[in-house]
């Protein structure tokens, strides 16, 4: 099982997994016309997509969705309440293509097995996967205000996390966001920090090696040396130290990150 984290941030969020069978994404949260050129970075076809798991209907999340959907002719699997939130942000996408992925849940394609679990966060039902292939394990956990132990104990020992690590607390409060927007991403339905999303890596890795890919990245309220500085020294005072075991890599809103096996 290989993986890239095509893009990730405030502006759209898509995640490519493949094995020798399929070709997956989670989230195609760009245009179609973007989508196209980030699988070329990372010279995969796009054309020979097996499938689409949407997380939920924010638009940096399902931009695209509808686009490749109807283009490629490609299947698209989210939760009933996803499906009726984001049914008229994707336009039609034809019944044959549209399947029903239940919250905490488990669905096989071939030698993969993909597990949905729930998140904290101010949509309809939104909802992270977790992949795994021979003993491998893959977690995608972003948009979530907070790591819950039932999320915590679904995520523990992954080989590889694309993990949110959205802002940092002082550049949000001294920012010129509305309050408003603030307390929203703040709150347990918003995102987390830097530091909170460490204190959670903490007590989920194990001692074996592990990539952390420090994802969806304010784009005004984080800057990848910080996010990788608060997390590292976070993780530090938890014990863990960054370069023993545990790698941390960054994501970026336009560049795919290079593919590795998981």
């Amino acid at each position: 099982m290989q993986f890239s984290v095509l893009a990730s941030g405030s502006t759209g969020n898509a995640i490519y997994v493949e094995n020798d069978d399929h070709t997956f994404i989670v989230d195609a949260g760009l245009t179609g016309k973007k989508m196209e050129q980030l699988f070329a970075k990372v010279d995969r076809d796009i054309k020979k997509l097996s499938g689409i798991f949407v997380t939920h209907e924010h638009i940096d999340h399902i931009k695209g969705v509808g686009v490749l959907a109807r283009k490629y002719h490609v299947p698209v699997y989210a939760n009933a309440k996803t499906w009726a939130a984001m049914d008229d942000k994707v336009g039609n996408i034809p019944l044959e293509q549209r399947f029903q992925f239940d919250m905490e849940t488990a669905q096989s394609f071939g030698s993969i097995d993909i597990e949905s679990f729930a998140v904290s966060h101010d949509a309809a039902d939104p909802m992270f996967y977790t992949f795994h292939e021979n003993g491998r394990k893959l977690v995608i956990i972003t948009d979530t205000g907070y790591v819950s132990d039932r999320m915590k104990g679904i995520i523990k020992g992954a080989d590889s996390f694309v993990f949110e690590s959205n802002h940092d607390v002082s550049m949000l409060q001294m920012g010129s966001y509305p309050w408003s927007t603030k307390r929203r991403i703040l709150s347990d339905v918003g995102h987390v920090s830097n530091e909170d999303a460490a204190v959670a890596m903490s007590e989920v890795v194990e001692q074996k090696p592990t990539r952390i890919y420090l994802s969806h990245l304010s784009k005004d309220n984080n800057m990848k040396d910080l996010a990788r500085m608060s997390v590292s020294q976070t993780l530090q005072s938890c014990g863990i130290m960054p370069g023993e075991f545990v790698s941390l890599l960054d994501t970026d809103a336009d560049e795919p990150t290079k593919m590795v096996t998981v």
